[in-house]
């Protein structure tokens, strides 16, 4: 089966096979390719600050997103996603790896040209209180960017920001309101309207409604889907919460302490997962209906530290599956079936050992 090391980069559409999941472009490339991208954080100390260590936040990230495709970046909290996202725009400088937006080099771009590349490329804040300026009107806040990209002043500007508020369901007048008059979703809502003002093709959503109530969840989580579909937009949706990510990726990258440990379309991963912290993570999921319950797998102990990763298999330590093999050899990311990779040595065992956990099941 094939294999992939951390520098290399999984099929963009999720391999032959994955079906209309893989949201394969009609040119038939990927508009983001993501290939051994990292960030490492230096740990400094003393009074000349020296830096001893290195906090490896992405270690190697490798994945491609069609265009109009959905994919989902998941993983607890401290596995790297968000600075993967950030990485990518380069709201961070990524400390190596190659980052290609419809074939163009975004990592080596002059201040200038980047400028102009974030037109395409935008992104949907997880705090909807403080990624909006409590100083600015709405107006003023999704109007800059059209004055700032030259898209349009005055009169035109105005125009569009009233069509921006009305297609993400909130009424024109409001243009004329601070952030403080509203409530969560509505923040949030004027978030994406500010994303989406410049007409971008990318939109890397940071955890869009993991700071709002479940009710407003589903509104927004509609939302991003129906906008996605009417304006033809690609998403990097990046969460925690497995059950969100189901409604509305394409597919799903599992992300574990700085690197992918699988990668397949959505209703396969959700169907029959081959990581053992995939399978972990999908039973913690609730069920939906009265009596019935999931085999819950808690994994043993804390995540480690991205300072000093473990040995071989990252996930080693608080697997349920591990053996000598995991401690003392790093797992390639693999393509255990058509469109569906996973970095464990006993991919092709997970299904059948998780099965049980995993599943729903009646209480006796």
């Amino acid at each position: 089966m094939p294999e992939t090391r951390a520098g290399s980069m999984p099929g963009a559409s999720g391999a032959a096979g994955a079906g209309p999941a893989a949201g394969t472009s009609a040119a038939g490339e990927p508009l983001l390719e993501v290939s051994g991208l990292k960030k490492h954080f230096p740990i400094k100390r003393g009074f000349l600050s020296r830096v001893v260590g290195q906090v490896k936040a992405v270690d190697g990230v490798s994945f491609a997103i069609p265009r109009g495709e959905v994919l989902g970046l998941v993983g607890e909290s401290g596995c790297g996603k968000t600075t993967t996202g950030r990485a990518i725009l380069r709201l961070i400088e990524p400390t190596a790896g190659s980052v290609k937006f419809e074939g163009r080099e975004v990592t080596t771009l002059g201040r200038r040209e980047l400028r102009a590349m974030r037109r395409h490329m935008q992104i949907v804040f997880q705090d909807p209180y403080s990624s909006l300026n409590p100083r600015l009107t709405v107006g003023s806040m999704i109007g800059e960017p059209l004055a700032i990209h030259g898209i349009a002043r005055g009169a035109a500007a105005r125009e569009r920001v009233a069509q921006l508020l009305t297609q993400v369901g909130l009424s024109p007048d409001h243009a004329r309101r601070y952030p403080h008059e509203f409530s969560g979703g509505q923040r949030q809502r004027i978030g994406v309207a500010r994303a989406l003002s410049v007409g971008p093709q990318l939109i890397v959503a940071d955890e869009p409604v993991s700071a709002l109530d479940v009710s407003i969840q589903a509104q927004i989580i509609n939302l991003l889907r129906d906008l996605q579909r009417t304006l033809h937009l690609t998403y990097l949706f990046v969460a925690h919460d497995l059950s969100v990510v189901e409604h509305i990726s394409d597919r799903v990258a599992v992300m574990y302490l700085g690197v992918i440990v699988e990668l397949a379309a959505s209703e396969a991963l959700y169907r029959e997962p081959r990581h053992p912290y995939t399978v972990s993570l999908l039973s913690a999921i609730p069920v939906p209906e009265p009596g019935r319950k999931r085999e819950r797998i808690v994994l043993q102990g804390d995540v480690p530290s991205p300072a000093k990763p473990p040995s071989g298999c990252r996930f080693h330590p608080r697997c349920y599956m591990a053996q000598e093999r995991c401690a003392r050899e790093e797992p390639l990311l693999r393509e255990v079936s058509p469109g569906h990779w996973s970095a464990c040595h006993f991919a092709e065992q997970v299904s059948v050992a998780g099965a049980g956990a995993a599943r729903a099941s009646r209480p006796t």
